[in-house]
Parts: C-alpha cells; sequence; structure tokens
C-alpha cells in the first residue's frame, strides 16, 4: 500500500531542522503485514527525547529509516497466525517485544527481553526482514515501530490493546512516556508513602514520575529542572516544591526541605549534569533510579567509599521495569481516575509536514509532548 512517511536519511545535520530537514516526508510503500504481524493505522504519535537523540546522531541506527516509537492506532489488518487482535481494535505501541520464553521473561522481566534487539540493530522486523519501500530502495524500521508514518506493520507482541474511549493523543503517551516515568516510581523503585523524592528533569518521562510519585504519596515530592514553566506545570500534577537547578543554592534548598536528602532521586533528564544532581540529593541509605538514556559515551564518577559507608544505591530502569499487557491498563485505570492526567503534558499536535518544527521546538526545551497527527 502507498501512504506518507517522515525518512531520516542523515544523522547529524544542524539545527534549525526547518533548514537542515533530517525529516523528509515522503510517499512509501508497505507491505502487508506478514505472521504474527499487525498492520496498523497510526492516529496519533508522541515526539521523544529519544527520537530526537536518533536525529542528533547520539543514538546510531541505520539509515534511511522511519523513526518514531511512541504511537496509538487502529488494527487496520491482521497477519496470518494472530488471533488475539481483530480489526478496529484500539492500540498502543511499545518499544521492548517480549518473546515469553527467555530467562529475562520467564523471572518476570519481560522489558529486558533481548529476542528483537538483533533485528532493531538491523533495522528489521522481529520476524526478519523490512517491509518500507522507495521505489527500488528499502528503508530500515526503527524500534520495529516506525510510527512517523499514515500506517505501520508491527509486530503483535509490541502492541496493547486499550478502551477505544481513550483519546489517541493521550493513549500514544502510554507507549513510552507513561511507562518509562511512572514505571520507574512504581515499579522499579517502589516509592512508599511519605517517602522523600526528588525529579530531575521535566520531560514527558519526568512529569510522568511527578504524578506516579504523587500517587505513591511521596513527601516532600522535589520537581527539579532549568525550566520555569515545567516546575509550574509540575507543581499543577503534584509536586509539593520546585526548585531550579540553575540556582548555586538548589542543593542546599533541596537539603533542608528533606532534613538532609531524599529516599529517591529519579534522573529523567538523559545527561550526567542531571545525573550528579540526584546522586547530590540523596540522603544516606537513598535509591538514585535513572531512566534518562544519556550518550553512550557518557560518564559519571562518584566516590565507592561514600556509596559504601551511606549505603546509597544507583539503578537503571527500562521501560518503567514494566509488563505492558499488566501495567498499560493500570496506569490508563489511573489515567481515567484523573491520577495520571497525562492530557496535561500534550503540547499541541502538528502534521508530517510540520515533523522538523516539532523537534526544533523539542530539542529548545520549550515544548513536553507534542503529538504527531499523519494525517492533519
Amino acid at each position: 500500500m502507498k501512504m506518507r512517511a517522515a525518512v531520516l536519511y542523515e544523522q547529524g545535520l544542524p539545527r534549525p531542522y526547518t533548514a537542515s530537514v533530517p525529516l523528509v516526508v515522503e510517499d512509501l510503500d508497505l507491505d502487508g503485514p506478514g505472521e504474527g504481524e499487525l498492520l496498523v493505522e497510526i492516529a496519533a504519535a508522541g515526539l521523544c527525547h529519544s527520537d530526537l537523540s536518533t536525529i542528533e546522531g547520539i543514538r546510531p541506527r541505520p539509515v534511511p529509516c522511519v523513526p518514531g516509537h511512541e504511537a496509538a492506532g487502529i488494527v487496520r489488518e491482521v497477519g496470518a497466525g494472530v488471533d488475539d487482535f481483530q480489526i478496529d481494535d484500539h492500540v498502543v505501541m511499545v518499544f521492548v517485544m517480549s518473546c515469553g520464553t527467555c530467562p529475562a521473561c520467564a523471572g518476570g522481566r519481560p522489558n529486558l527481553c533481548g529476542s528483537s534487539s538483533e533485528a532493531k540493530a538491523l533495522g528489521e522486523m522481529v520476524a526478519g526482514g523490512k517491509r518500507l519501500h522507495l521505489g527500488s530502495e528499502t528503508l530500515n524500521h526503527a524500534a520495529g515501530i516506525s510510527c512517523f508514518a499514515e500506517f505501520a506493520v508491527v509486530d503483535r507482541r509490541s502492541v496493547v490493546k486499550i478502551p477505544s474511549d481513550v483519546p489517541f493523543g493521550d493513549a500514544a503517551l502510554f507507549g513510552c512516556a507513561v511507562i518509562t516515568g511512572a514505571g520507574a516510581v512504581l515499579n522499579t523503585a517502589g516509592v512508599s508513602a511519605g517517602a522523600p523524592t526528588a525529579v530531575v528533569g521535566l520531560g514527558g518521562v519526568g512529569l510522568n514520575a511527578v504524578m506516579a510519585a504523587a500517587i505513591a504519596g511521596a513527601s516532600p515530592l522535589i520537581a527539579i529542572d532549568v525550566h520555569e514553566d515545567k516546575l509550574a506545570l509540575a507543581k499543577s500534577l503534584g509536586a509539593s516544591h520546585a526548585v531550579d537547578a540553575r540556582n548555586p543554592t538548589a542543593l542546599e534548598e533541596i537539603r533542608d526541605l528533606t532534613k538532609g536528602g531524599v529516599a529517591h532521586a529519579f534522573e529523567m533528564a538523559g545527561t550526567v549534569a542531571a545525573f550528579e544532581t540526584a546522586y547530590a540529593v540523596l540522603r544516606p541509605g537513598g535509591v538514585l533510579t535513572s531512566a534518562g538514556l544519556a550518550p553512550a559515551a557518557a560518564e559519571f564518577s562518584f566516590k565507592p567509599y561514600e556509596m559504601v559507608s551511606q549505603e546509597k544505591r544507583i539503578q537503571g530502569s527500562y521501560m518503567g521495569s514494566c509488563t505492558p499487557a499488566i501495567d498499560v491498563p493500570r496506569f490508563i485505570d489511573y489515567y481515567r481516575q484523573g491520577k495520571l492526567p497525562v492530557n496535561q503534558l500534550r503540547s499541541g499536535e502538528l502534521g508530517l509536514d510540520d515533523i522538523n518544527l516539532g523537534f526544533d521546538r523539542l530539542s529548545d526545551g520549550a515544548v513536553v509532548r507534542q503529538i504527531l497527527v499523519p494525517n492533519l
């Protein structure tokens, strides 16, 4: 079938992206779904910092490719062997496909399943091969999703069925921002009521962490960023305090608020500076949980003696330690109850023709989650 999609031909082009045009909207051919696959019409896709990192070249990917990994849409065709999805089902896409049999899956950690890693590194589908074509050229897939397009063929293990009354623009965020941010707090760290907590970095993932920490009853709940509007938004979403990281007395302020530091610090910005801040505000016995993916070559140093003598811990959180089939419905329940108002994170909609402008805005830090509506 024919469709429009945004194609990334070269990583590392300079800003502004409206001038260098890293993403080119093309008319592509998309193969139909093979065995174990679905054809999904993309109704909404989030512009995420992970996609920006790919454009910047921080995350090397095989190009040319169609990026995008956070989306919601409607099943339009079901491949052979798929009996748990039907045409017209509403779905959310997730960027880790679990096989169900490897040690990670068997141990209850499907978010760490490596069954699709090799295929993703090659820009292929898990079942093998590629479904995207521009004339005689075959294009690469991104994360097995490639949702910056009107349609996508995806493995059935990379989608979760959702209620049809959830707006697509809200639903898309559950595929990355929600499961990563809320999952880090509620699953990976297991924040308990009354635990002093700080969230460093208030993008889509960080603000979901703020909302989840409020659900858990963290107190005080401190939001840390360099953008005043995001700090204000965090307070409206449940943070008890907002601290500007540019303030030279920020660390002292946080220690004063918490009588010595926080029990939980969440690094959600993907920078060494944010990691340093999160570690610095821990109290003895505190835990730093990082879900921000820094550049692969970035390094963070700490004093092992201090970590041991004060029993501080550092841990990673990938995809919020989630089991998508369980956690996406659970988080949607919180959304329905008004406890995860992800609609407040949306920074407007744009069509494919404005996608480079959208990434300029994201790079500026002026937005939280812009929603791409391919048919807009």
